[in-house]
């Protein structure tokens, strides 16, 4: 997929896997609508990239159409790098001896699983409307995990939901290969993103020790390489990535 005059939309694209990921589309040739819950960050990344920010939640089909009519105004959208999603920790039963927190479980679920439907049904039916370029209308890149395997204690709805976006993978580029669109989906491991800020630079680094090799955290550009390559690789599609350095979480 040739993205020059084209638009693309990265969710989540204010930080981390997402900015990493917008900053190599722009540069590739595309007109990138950061769609981000962060306005203030989203939109001096933005204005950064020669780009177009757009605040809205993954889950509110108003607010994702508004960005993909941003992006419309720019070119036709041909590529979609969903990386927006949100952490949380649910046990099936607490320590205290109560069962897990169902309204947690379903909120995390709606975030990162319902959230990927949504942004993917709305993405593909606009390319859908694309004239075929070498035999494209467009590409879709989602955001799973290693948790979709190897899901550590107290990850449940998060492992739950990247399951289901590996589940969804193969099935969606299958209903989508009739329109000319693939899908894909990059599985990260642990990666030097904004989320693992919080933690001191020991647990850092005991975090990147896990990792075979490299033995260190991934870095956010690596990611971005890998989606340019899936949106630029027209035979690639319907299979799950795994971009980890070869590690296997343990349980805790």
């Amino acid at each position: 997929m040739n993205l020059t005059h084209a638009s693309a939309l990265v969710t989540g694209g204010a930080s981390g896997l997402g900015a990493a990921t917008a900053r190599r589309l722009a540069k590739a040739g595309a007109h990138v609508v950061v769609l981000d819950l962060n306005e203030e960050l989203g939109r001096e990344f933005a204005a950064e990239i020669g780009g177009t920010f757009a605040r809205g939640d993954v889950t509110d089909p108003v607010q994702v159409d508004a960005a993909l009519d941003a992006a419309e105004e720019h070119g036709p959208l041909r590529a979609l790098v969903h990386c927006a999603g949100k952490g949380g920790t649910v046990r099936l039963v607490n320590r205290d001896g109560s069962p897990g927190d169902l309204e947690l479980y379903q909120q995390l679920i709606n975030i990162n699983l319902v959230g990927t439907f949504n942004v993917l049904r709305l993405a593909a039916a606009r390319m859908a409307a694309n004239d075929v370029v070498d035999g494209e209308r467009g590409v879709c890149v989602l955001t799973a995990s290693v948790a979709a395997w190897e899901g550590q204690v107290g990850q449940i709805p998060y492992a739950s939901a990247k399951a289901g976006v590996v589940g969804m993978t193969l099935v969606a580029a299958r209903d989508l290969a009739t329109k000319n669109i693939r899908v894909n989906t990059i599985a990260p491991g642990v990666f030097d993103t904004p989320i693992l800020a919080r933690f001191s630079q020991e647990v850092r680094d005991g975090l990147g020790d896990q990792v075979p090799n490299p033995a260190r955290l991934g870095q956010p550009d690596e990611f971005a390489m890998l989606a340019q390559q899936v949106v630029e690789n027209p035979y690639l599609n319907g299979e799950t990535i795994r971009l980890d350095g070869a590690i296997r979480m343990s349980p805790r």
